[in-house]
């Protein structure tokens, strides 16, 4: 049987506790005693029924942050499970559980690299803080946004973030994300006229009235990319008329939609282009729109620069760099001005039953983790 080490008992505590979004079922208080015995200060930053803790070992300039949440999603169907999901089981190498990828594995990581740093390296320069959030998996309204807010009030300026995220594809580390595409979500609301399928020139049928728009926006090319992000995509996630019964011309259609785009647009050039081209085809329509985040990119950088050197020491390859994906609580912290980077386990089985992670990658997360500390705060 694997014996476990440090970050693999870290990572098999917090595994077992069932921290569901928006739920933190005790992980950040163990988390924040484990960084106390480091030197860390805690602060508790609850807002409505979201856990955030921040925590942070010095007040001097630059500031290196870690950041990432305790919550996971939903387990979904037990029995499809090997094992029960929060009971963190060890088979050979690989540990299984809810969130042992997405993103438990990655946090161990982060704080097993912390105490090895700091009990090697007391005096060194800079602070180092960790930004965890139980509101990532959720609706993302009372976590990372409310912690950077109240940061910025007081003027605590985060210089330096590495976010713990699955980022790798097919092997640890293969893949650093310098950015994320921003979130854009549409919902659509066409107005017709109910009536009967036998007399349709007595009602307006909106699915008819809406078909060529809706083909026009699918075609549609909002760019071609960038070297540093992939083409803007819109894809529509549901659709929905009608009453149910065969004979019912439906009264509304309504159709929900979501661009992934880069940098080359924004939220005001998108709804200004899409309300023309609905107003072109002549619908009567209500629209609503929800952005989730915009786009951001950590072009360069020492945060980045001392990422790949590290991952090239430890693991003897140069890491490839990109912005694919979704969306990360990055989008809230870029903005601050701060250099942003993704670098974490394997994404292969993030959010699927059957999570899973092998001890071996975890802890070479950690001691990447290390070296990246060790370049830019020595």
């Amino acid at each position: 049987m694997t014996i476990l080490n440090s970050t693999g008992q870290l990572l098999q505590q917090l595994i077992q506790l069932p921290s569901v979004t928006p739920n933190d079922s005790g992980c950040q208080p163990l988390i924040a005693t484990r960084l106390a015995a480091s030197g860390f200060i805690n602060e508790t930053m609850p807002f409505a029924t979201v856990s955030n803790l921040w925590s942070r070992r010095g007040q001097q300039s630059p500031l290196f942050c870690f950041a990432g949440h305790t919550d996971v999603v939903p387990a979904g169907k037990l029995q499809a499970w090997q094992h029960d999901p929060f009971s963190a089981i060890l088979e050979g190498e690989r540990l299984y559980g809810r969130g042992a990828a997405d993103m438990k594995g990655g946090i161990a990581a982060f704080i097993t690299a912390v105490e090895r740093f700091v009990s090697h390296h007391p005096h060194h320069r800079g602070s180092i803080a960790l930004l965890l959030t139980s509101d990532e998996e959720g609706d993302a309204v009372n976590g990372t946004v409310k912690v950077i807010e109240r940061l910025q009030q007081r003027g605590e300026a985060i210089h330096w973030c590495l976010i713990g995220e699955p980022s790798s594809q097919q092997q640890i580390a293969d893949t650093i994300k310098n950015g994320r595409r921003g979130s854009l979500t549409g919902q659509l609301q066409v107005h017709g006229v109910q009536g009967h399928v036998a007399y349709p020139h007595l009602a307006e049928n909106p699915i008819h009235n809406a078909l060529a728009a809706l083909a026009e926006l699918i075609a549609t090319e909002w760019d071609q990319g960038s070297p540093e992000f992939p083409p803007t995509t819109l894809q529509i996630s549901n659709i929905h008329a009608g009453t149910g019964a065969s004979n019912v011309i439906p009264g509304e259609l309504e159709v929900q939609f979501n661009l992934r785009f880069s940098t080359a647009l924004n939220q005001a050039l998108i709804t200004s282009r899409v309300t023309d081209l609905l107003n072109r085809h002549s619908l009567r329509y209500t629209l609503n729109w929800n952005l989730s985040g915009n786009p951001f990119l950590t072009s360069g950088g020492e945060l980045l620069a001392a990422a790949k050197e590290s991952v090239a020491e430890i693991c003897g390859f140069t890491p490839v760099v990109n912005t694919s994906g979704g969306t990360s609580d990055g989008r809230f912290i870029a903005p601050t001005g701060a250099q942003v980077i993704e670098l974490g386990l394997l994404n292969t089985t993030i959010h699927k039953v059957n999570e899973q992670v092998k001890l071996g990658d975890v802890d070479k997360l950690s001691i990447i983790y290390e070296k990246i500390l060790e370049k830019l705060l020595l």
